[in-house]
């Protein structure tokens, strides 16, 4: 028998190759003549890069200046040609300085930093993930650490941050690396939010990023500002990247990658599947787990374990999931494409020591599957 386990990371707790350490570990407790094989995925958030380096990529680690413009080493992922860069890991929520959210002036500059390096490299295909931004600024600083120049009235560079977009008057393009030109972006992202109005970054993603009501309204006019001067430079290509699916991700870090650097995008999971080359691993695959920290409404959006299970399908492959807890009843679950779910929490209903036991947990989990996989091989066997 022939198991995949393709668990996404266990926020808080376990990254995806830890998960499915542990659980193969436990699995092998119980059933150490089973062929396992490991694949850990992300979403095009965080995780994205442990799960590019797992597929056989290399792991490079840059220094760059972080959402508040301090030193932060954040690690990209190259094979080739090809880069996968993670955006939370220079400008995202988990690198704050004390973890101290900065709504109005927390910058993407240290996601355009992760690009020059990979350019640096050689790279002219990159993968960019936005998932678990700290920062509203419309990818602006990104495009002014790849060589944009943004001007107040007084021709003065315009400060970190999405509020001080208020103030842009000028942006200037000619100046941005000229590599860029000849390089293929992939936005890796599965919110569909455009720039701006009341589905727009800042009114549904500002709050999460700890903006208040008249902070979301002041970042929503700066962005706004922002938009119109950019528009200027590119016209109805901005224009059509701002209502584009996608351009509200990452604080509008999406708008800039689809309007500036001509960004094509692709739901998070498809591209890691793509990237682990998991739908040509699941053929002749007996079962696959897969699972997150929190299975809930919404997974069901697009989120890794629900990718694992469309793959699985079309290859008639069995799915088990595995999670911290689920909000889901038994039947949608079913309908998602799972035949049984495991969940931390029915072993150990204390959040806090749930997180902080969840390899050992995951290892039970494991144990009590490795069993009955034991027991339906045996029953196959009888039945031959």
């Amino acid at each position: 028998m022939r198991v995949i386990l393709a668990p996404d990371k266990f926020k808080g707790s376990l990254s995806a190759p830890e998960a499915a350490r542990h659980l193969a570990a436990g699995i092998r407790s119980a059933n150490p003549a089973l062929e396992i094989e490991l694949v850990p995925l992300g979403d095009g958030g965080e995780g994205t890069v442990d799960a590019a380096v797992a597929a056989g990529f290399t792991r490079v680690t840059a220094s760059v200046e972080g959402p508040t413009g301090g030193p932060v080493d954040a690690d990209f992922a190259v094979q080739g040609t090809r880069a996968v860069i993670e955006m939370a890991a220079a400008s995202g929520l988990h690198v704050l300085d004390g973890g101290t959210l900065v709504p109005l002036t927390a910058s993407s500059f240290g996601t355009g930093q992760l690009v020059r390096a990979a350019l640096d490299k050689g790279c002219t295909d990159i993968v960019l993930g936005v998932g678990g931004s700290a920062c509203t600024d419309g990818g602006a600083g990104m495009l002014a650490a790849l060589g944009a120049k943004l001007l107040d009235s007084r021709e003065r560079p315009v400060a970190p941050g999405g509020a001080a977009l208020a103030t842009v008057s000028r942006i200037v393009l000619e100046t941005l690396d000229p590599r860029l030109a000849g390089t293929r972006f992939t936005l890796a992202s599965d919110v569909d939010n455009p720039l701006l109005g009341p589905d727009g970054t800042a009114a549904v993603f500002g709050p999460q990023k700890g903006a208040t009501s008249a902070q979301v309204d002041q970042l929503e006019d700066a962005l706004e500002r922002y938009f119109r001067v950019l528009s200027n430079e590119l016209g109805m290509q901005s224009v059509d990247a701002s209502n584009h699916p996608g351009a509200g991700a990452a604080g509008g870090t999406g708008y800039a990658a689809l309007a500036v650097l001509n960004a094509v995008r692709r739901p998070g999971i498809d591209v890691v599947m793509e990237l682990t080359q998991l739908s040509e691993k699941l053929q002749g695959a007996d079962v696959v787990i897969t699972g997150e920290g929190s299975l809930d409404r919404q997974s069901l959006r697009g989120k890794a374990p629900l990718g694992v299970a469309a793959a699985a399908e079309m290859a008639g492959v069995r799915v088990l999931a595995v999670c911290g807890r689920t909000t889901l009843d038994d039947a949608t679950l079913r309908d998602a494409g799972f035949a049984r779910t495991f969940a931390l929490a029915e072993l150990e209903p204390d959040i806090s020591r749930c997180m902080s036991h969840a390899g050992e947990l995951l290892e039970r989990i494991g144990a009590t599957i490795g069993m009955e996989l034991a027991a339906a091989l045996e029953e196959e066997i009888s039945l031959v």
